[in-house]
């Protein structure tokens, strides 16, 4: 037997996830729109509803160029901030029991070298949970490339500095270039040695290969 006010009971509950469902595609669309040419979406996560009581929730996307955050505003409209996985320096997350915290740092610069410090972060807290573990997924394998693209770039850098010493694929496979003269500071390229070996570019037989060879030609 129907009770009165039966079908009411019923129908409010719905309304609300189909209103929560339509504000999602609709900050998806403003995700699409901010999309360049040849960048996809990865993942992305909501922020819960419980966790944005004095403001509008939080969108955060990992696409293939970088990580998006977008808060839409109380009058309407959207605000996004973005971080190229190029720039990052570390993502950290924590699960907790309703929900997860995303916290994304960057180091700020330009280029590839990896002496800069971290200069900004991109913080989303009370994502859902399996959405905020797809997002922090792709941001470690961003990391981790961009990581070993880094430790390439300054191998490379304090090769040239330390004048031209050679590493080969399975350790030191070559000896000083031919641009090395005579007026070459062997303890320079010494010290050069040292600091790739305090800074984990290079393990303690490499560097004992580097200072015999450097040694050799004085």
């Amino acid at each position: 037997m129907t009770t009165p006010g039966g079908p009411t009971s019923t129908s409010s509950p719905s309304a609300s996830p189909n209103d929560d469902d339509t504000r999602l595609a609709q900050a998806v669309q403003h995700l699409s729109a901010l999309l360049v040419p040849g960048e996809t979406l990865v993942a992305y996560a909501v922020q819960r509803r419980l966790f944005a009581l004095t403001h509008r929730r939080v969108l955060v996307a990992a696409t293939s160029g970088r990580l998006i955050r977008i808060e839409r505003g109380i009058l309407g409209g959207y605000t996004p901030v973005d971080m190229r996985w190029q720039d990052i320096e570390n993502a950290h997350l924590q699960v907790g029991i309703f929900a997860a915290d995303l916290t994304i740092t960057s180091r700020g610069r330009q280029d590839l070298a990896s002496s800069g410090q971290a200069t900004g972060a991109i913080a989303v807290l009370g994502l859902r949970k399996e959405q905020a573990e797809q997002v922090y997924r792709a941001a470690q394998a961003q990391e981790q490339s961009w990581r070993e693209k880094r430790r390439v770039r300054d191998l490379d850098e304090l090769r040239a500095k330390s004048g031209g010493i050679q590493l080969g694929a399975g350790g030191l496979g070559g000896s000083a270039a031919s641009g090395d003269a005579a007026g070459d500071d062997p303890l320079a390229r010494l010290q050069r040695a040292k600091e790739m070996l305090a800074g984990g570019l290079i393990t303690d037989s490499e560097y004992e290969s580097i200072k015999a060879k450097i040694v050799d030609r004085m």
